[in-house]
């Protein structure tokens, strides 16, 4: 069931209704974004020229290094008495990118994750326990105030304190927890060390998010947690999560909520839009953001999209789940690997857990590569047969293998508390 009549739209009228706010937004961001307005301006384009999104590829592209260049309200397009929150994304890799809401923007926001929420399979009344972390980043506060608009029961617990997260969702029968999928799985192995079997724990849906989730990984959850995953996509510089969401009756795809957001998939290389179907970088157009409306902004996730109407009824497109990102790209010794390349290829063996480290090392003039992987809690085989295993199967698959592989016990790789878990360390500069 549909959260809003959008939702199952015809192509046609859909269309229609993206063309409308792509020209009001362009509009805007023209008259009151000197950025935009110089990059347009120099492409001796006006909004009059923009119809619709018939018109989007003349249009400039918008990059972080734009934010960042920008820092910190280079981008802003209303007055700072009509902005009514600002968030930031971590800033771990210099100035952070703020992003700020009018109170319009909130509402939408807020409207995106409830569809978000229905069309995962929770429910008004249910209680929906957020392990978002709260703050400047947009995960705790955009899914807190989604459940508020679904009509459900906020926890706001935020990130971290695991012991008492299961504490309270067993004691307050929490029906939805919403994490990162690294933490899901760090939630079902404390459960265990506190005497609770995983799989009776009172949760039956898991909306995850704000890292990749492999297919081995998601199984994973859904298996030790007895539960349905739901993969929920969004970023701080379109909106914050609510961008996409599976639906619970398909799982197969995110639903991309085009009457806000309207997507494009690129060569990450030329720049240039790929055949439909094929893999290339997501890049967003807000169409209703009024304190922040953002031009084709080039995400660096790596997906497709798929406008096949779904089995849910949906007839939104819908985005594979992010498989890597476009500047996640590793060369080693001049073969050019993503880790998710590696990764779905090492986590689709049995006897591995969902869990490993890449580790990169400079000798010399030489790139040294250390492959760390988990066991399985259940694996009981033999140690060297399953090392052999790995190593066959990525010279297989990639015709690439590590210098170093090393198996270490369940646990054996440092877990995170709070936030996305790191998989790759770069040792060489």
């Amino acid at each position: 069931m549909v959260y809003k009549p959008e939702e199952a739209y015809d192509r046609g009228e859909l269309r229609e209704l993206q063309n409308e706010r792509l020209r009001e937004t362009v509009e805007h961001a023209y008259e009151n974004v000197p950025f935009y307005r110089d990059k347009l301006d120099e492409k001796g384009i006006t909004p009059d020229d923009i119809n619709g999104v018939e018109d989007l590829r003349v249009l400039p592209m918008t990059t972080k290094e734009d934010f960042r260049d920008e820092y910190p309200d280079g981008l802003f397009a209303v007055d700072d008495e009509d902005i009514a929150r600002l968030h930031a994304s971590s800033g771990t890799t210099g100035k952070p990118k703020i992003v700020s809401y009018t109170q319009d923007d909130l509402d939408v926001w807020s409207e995106v994750v409830a569809q978000s929420l229905k069309a995962s399979g929770a429910n008004p009344g249910d209680t929906v326990q957020n392990a978002y972390g709260y703050g400047l980043f947009t995960g705790g506060l955009g899914l807190h105030y989604g459940v508020e608009e679904l009509g459900a029961t906020v926890i706001p617990i935020g990130s971290g304190g695991t012991q008492r997260q299961v504490e309270l969702m067993t004691d307050l029968e929490s029906d939805v927890f919403t994490c990162t999928p690294s933490y899901a799985l760090y939630l079902a192995e404390t459960a265990e060390e506190m005497g609770f079997d995983p799989a009776e724990l009172p949760i039956s849906t898991i909306i995850f998010g704000a890292e990749p989730c492999t297919d081995p990984m998601r199984e994973e959850i859904e298996e030790r947690l007895d539960v349905n995953g739901i993969d929920i996509y969004g970023l701080s510089e379109i909106i914050g999560p609510g961008v996409s969401c599976e639906c619970h009756e398909a799982q197969d795809g995110l639903h991309i909520w085009e009457d806000h957001f309207y997507p494009e998939v690129i060569d990450p290389q030329t720049g240039e839009p790929v055949e439909e179907g094929e893999e290339g970088e997501l890049v967003l157009t807000t169409l209703t953001k009024e304190a922040l409306p953002v031009l084709r902004y080039r995400t660096g996730d790596l997906t497709t999209l798929n406008y096949d109407e779904c089995e849910c009824g949906r007839t939104m497109v819908r985005m594979d789940n992010v498989t890597g990102r476009s500047d996640d790209l590793l060369i080693v010794r001049g073969v050019n690997l993503y880790p998710s390349e590696i990764e779905h290829v090492v986590l689709d063996i049995d006897g591995v857990a969902p869990h490993y480290r890449i580790d990169l090392y400079k000798e010399g003039s030489l790139d040294i590569m250390e492959l760390t992987v988990e066991k399985d809690l259940e694996f009981e085989g033999d140690e060297e047969e399953l090392q052999s295993t790995i190593l066959k199967r990525l010279s297989n698959v990639l015709q690439f293998t590590p210098d170093e592989l090393d198996l270490v016990e369940p646990g054996g790789i440092e877990r995170t508390e709070v936030g996305k878990v790191q998989r790759v360390y770069d040792h060489r500069e």
